[in-house]
């Protein structure tokens, strides 16, 4: 599930990457759109067809014979001129030949043999007209051109030249600003949730036998923070809720002891015979389910082994204890060890009663016929192992995986609650170790290995 959701959830560097270069693009094209309509209310209007304007009077010029510019009616100036029926030029060499067109206001007519004296001009304001004038300058077939013209103030779009122009400031720009946006989001994002990702991190680490385990609010983002304290406030009631159900449980273990006790008591002051032989099993079965309730409360809270003990006396102790009652079901048990000790550090009451549930466990489950064997030799990572094994008929296949969870048994018959291969596992895990069972035809093997 959670795989899934790591799969189909959107990326966090890759939204920001892309809105934030939606931003950035839209951040540029309205400040490019801003300039260009504060330029065209400075500059002069005819600024929209100059480029036009002096491209087809440059294509259009030549010398005569006497080395004086002429202007030849092509097509396309033919086109120009049609288009815009208010156009009047100027256009003059440096050398002061010039020739004109269309109706010069009489205010710009004193400039015209004048023209070739300006590379650039934008002309307006004068008294005597509201005719807008400019002068341009191009390059020719014939040498540098000078183009005074007017008459199409009103004409074509000013801001959209002005944007055209200016393509390669903002097309440069965006050009180096995009990828750098790509190039520093993650980064940017890494470093944002470096205490987020450190939170999932504590978060995964949590066992669930640390009740008191909360994840920490140092570093992380205010905007996350209500996630957090939302994910500690759910611990929280978890763990009241736990704690309830778990003195519940003891309570009601030990509080089972005492009519237990009195079921036996009576029990044993009744005649011989099947149904007093019955009603004991029933009882010592019911007194067993109390002890493994007990133990496995008790050992759910004991989750910091730290004494001294010897796992070859552990194992021994538990065999000898035992003993008398693999034998009376009909089995032999025996005792094997590398070394005369082996110590680690762990819970005195804690690893005798998993051991203990082992070899219970195979005296239940062994068919009541071969050899129990307990054996202590030292694992190859360092630590110690315990192990277990019968010859019984073994475990289904299909059973291996769960007989390790609370309250499974795998037959009807079986004395208990189904809690003490859990209580086990319970046992390795507070341990730093681990438990694993080998089952075929001709036995169960079940290993305790400790770190």
């Amino acid at each position: 599930m959670m795989t899934k959701a790591q799969y189909t959830n959107p990326s966090l560097w890759w939204r920001l990457s892309w809105q934030l270069s939606i931003v950035f693009v839209a951040v540029v094209a309205a400040v490019i759109f801003g300039l260009c309509v504060y330029g065209a209310t400075i500059l002069s209007p005819n600024v929209a067809l100059e480029d036009h304007v002096t491209a087809v009077l440059a294509r259009s010029v030549a010398l005569d014979a006497q080395g004086q510019l002429e202007i030849r009616d092509t097509p396309e100036l033919a086109s120009l001129k049609e288009q815009y029926d208010g156009l009047w030029y100027v256009a003059a060499t440096t050398n002061g030949s010039s020739v004109s067109y269309g109706a010069i206001p009489a205010a710009y007519s004193e400039l015209a043999h004048l023209t070739h004296l300006f590379q650039g001009a934008d002309i307006r304001g004068s008294v005597g007209t509201n005719e807008i004038a400019s002068v341009e300058n191009v390059e020719t077939a014939i040498g540098e051109l000078r183009v005074l013209f007017g008459g199409v103030a009103d004409k074509g779009w000013p801001v959209l030249v002005l944007m055209g122009a200016v393509y390669p400031i903002y097309v440069s720009l965006l050009t180096v600003a995009l990828p750098a946006v790509f190039l520093a989001v993650p980064r940017i994002v890494r470093r944002a949730l470096a205490s987020v990702s450190e939170v999932a991190r504590k978060a995964s680490e949590i066992e669930p036998r640390r009740y008191d385990a909360r994840l920490p609010l140092d570093g992380i983002p205010k905007e996350v923070a209500p996630l957090v304290i939302a994910f500690n406030e759910a611990l929280d009631r978890l763990e009241n809720e736990f704690r309830k159900r778990q003195h519940f449980l003891i309570d009601a273990a030990h509080e089972l002891r005492t009519p237990i006790a009195i079921m036996q008591t009576r029990i044993d002051g009744t005649p011989e015979g099947q149904d007093r032989r019955r009603l004991l099993d029933d009882v010592a079965r019911l007194a067993e389910t109390a002890e493994q309730l007990l133990d496995f409360e008790r050992n759910n809270q004991a989750i910091d082994p730290h004494e001294t003990i010897d796992l070859v006396e552990v194992a021994r102790t538990v065999v000898a204890d035992l003993a008398p009652l693999a034998i009376a079901d009909g089995y032999q048990i025996s005792f094997l060890c590398e070394a005369e000790s082996l110590e680690r550090r762990g819970s005195p009451s804690a690893l005798p009663r998993a051991v203990s549930n082992l070899v219970r466990n195979a005296i239940d489950h062994g068919g009541n016929t071969g050899m129990i064997t307990v054996s202590v030799s030292r694992a190859p990572s360092g630590g110690g192992r315990i192990t277990v094994t019968d010859e019984g008929p073994g475990i289904p296949a299909e059973h291996r995986e769960l007989v390790f969870e609370p309250f499974y048994r795998v037959t009807p018959k079986s004395r208990g609650a189904g809690l003490g291969l859990s209580l086990v596992k319970q046992v390795a895990a507070n341990h730093g170790g681990e438990v694993s069972i080998e089952s075929s035809a001709v036995g169960t093997r079940v290993v305790i290995e400790l770190a």
